[in-house]
């Protein structure tokens, strides 16, 4: 329980629980700790606040961060568990479904990098490396200074399964 009118920060009462997990092996040595998003929405608190979580506990040691994939327990260099997919995929994914499906037609944009950070409460490099993959992929264009575009479906990636695992296009 957070004291919330008491003298002790609540980054800090928050980095001790993450640290009590540690402690307790609840959380292992690569294992993803909580999210920003997560630390959010469990303990009612700003997006500021559950930053500097991370923060606290990486001065501590206890944990580190690999940009775009999340924050882990232990040191650099250690194995890590995987979140089963990055966000930036799940973000992709996403956007691949609302193109299928017809919601975001040809030559129609995609929300913008500052959209999909707020959509999907996450940073500006996750939000690049979102419409980066889906560029690489086929799914979109980008236009400088303009945004990004939904491709015609004939340059639209082969395969049936998610439809972002391969970079072969048709050639109708």
């Amino acid at each position: 329980m957070l004291d919330r009118d008491g003298p002790i920060p609540l980054y800090v009462q928050i980095a001790q629980i993450i640290k009590d997990l540690i402690k307790t092996g609840d959380l292992q040595a690569g294992d993803p700790m909580p999210s920003e998003a997560q630390i959010e929405a469990e303990y009612g608190v700003a997006r500021t606040t559950a930053r500097r979580v991370a923060r606290e506990l990486r001065e501590q040691g206890l944990v580190y961060t690999v940009q775009g994939e999340g924050t882990f327990v232990g040191r650099p260099g250690l194995p890590r568990t995987r979140r089963k997919t990055p966000m930036y995929q799940q973000i992709a994914n996403d956007i691949v479904e609302r193109i299928r499906g017809g919601e975001l037609a040809p030559n129609r944009p995609i929300a913008s990098e500052k959209t999909l950070m707020q959509q999907y409460d996450v940073a500006k490099v996750t939000a690049r490396q979102a419409v980066d993959y889906l560029r690489q992929q086929g799914w979109v264009f980008t236009v400088s200074y303009r945004g990004s575009y939904v491709t015609q479906p004939d340059k639209w990636p082969d395969g049936a399964g998610d439809g972002m695992a391969s970079t072969t296009r048709h050639t109708d």
